[in-house]
């Protein structure tokens, strides 16, 4: 990694009126690693950056978008930024992303496992949702109340990366994943070491903010058309709901997830202070 500060490095940028300079630029590619972690715009990158169990592979940035990172990270960089013009970015991400000139491959981050969970915070589980706005958006909330981690399946569910990190907003650095095979085994698992486990669904038998909630604690959401499969809900000690007022009696599982994970962590915490 070179030591020259920022300011001395030589820009690889298009001045105005002037002609590409391709000189000094290195050879465009894409990554290769269809195991690498692809994340872009401010807060995901700079998350990723102050990090310490990311490992960065590669950080590609506009010149001004450099020296906002140099100026406000608040940490050194961990990997000296290749600076490219925002059509260089363009081409890496998908169409009409916002990457705010910023791109970034990294290894996917240590994962923890059902018999390392603490059990101390909730755990959440996603049940099919496939949408990576949605689960983005899941995750930017779960960061928030402290989630210990989501778990989720390798099948029907987006990898965590691009559109799902950026809708995340620097999320995925604070709420490890958990890839399983078997969404039931796990729950099963999970029981089994103590977890109560609540599945979140319209169906409900009673109003989530009338359970009885203990602690360690899993929160299972479904998915927004099928709601939560069958064998996932025998899974579950019980089943709650949210009850709407309103002439709308669903809303969209991020939104959800949100409701939900204030009324579980708020009781928790009650208990706790009893």
């Amino acid at each position: 990694m070179s030591e020259r500060p920022f300011q001395s490095r030589k820009p690889r940028f298009q001045r105005p009126g002037g002609k590409p300079n391709h000189r000094d630029s290195k050879p465009w590619r894409a990554p290769s690693d269809i195991d690498m972690t692809i994340l872009y715009g401010w807060h995901p990158v700079a998350e990723a950056l102050r990090n310490g169990k990311r490992t960065i592979r590669r950080l590609l940035a506009t010149e001004n978008s450099a020296k906002r990172l140099h100026d406000e990270l608040g940490v050194p960089l961990p990997i000296e930024p290749e600076i490219v013009r925002p059509g260089d970015i363009n081409r890496l991400v998908e169409a009409d992303a916002v990457h705010q000139g910023l791109y970034l491959e990294a290894d996917p981050l240590p994962s923890p496992t059902l018999d390392t969970l603490s059990g101390k915070h909730v755990v959440l589980v996603l049940d099919q949702i496939t949408d990576p706005h949605n689960v983005g958006a899941i995750v930017r909330t779960a960061a928030a109340f402290g989630v210990e981690a989501i778990i989720t399946t390798a099948r029907h569910s987006p990898a965590a990366t691009g559109v799902l990190a950026k809708s995340a907003s620097g999320g995925l650095e604070h709420v490890p994943f958990m890839i399983v095979r078997n969404l039931a085994d796990a729950l099963i698992r999970l029981g089994e070491r103590g977890f109560q486990r609540i599945g979140l669904d319209s169906t409900g038998d009673s109003s989530l903010d009338e359970l009885q909630i203990t602690q360690p604690v899993v929160l299972v959401l479904g998915s927004e058309g099928k709601g939560l499969r069958q064998r996932t809900r025998e899974c579950c000690d019980v089943i709650g709901r949210l009850d709407m007022p309103g002439a709308i009696k669903s809303l969209n599982v991020s939104n959800a997830a949100a409701i939900s994970l204030y009324a579980v962590t708020k009781a928790v915490a009650t208990k706790a202070a009893k």
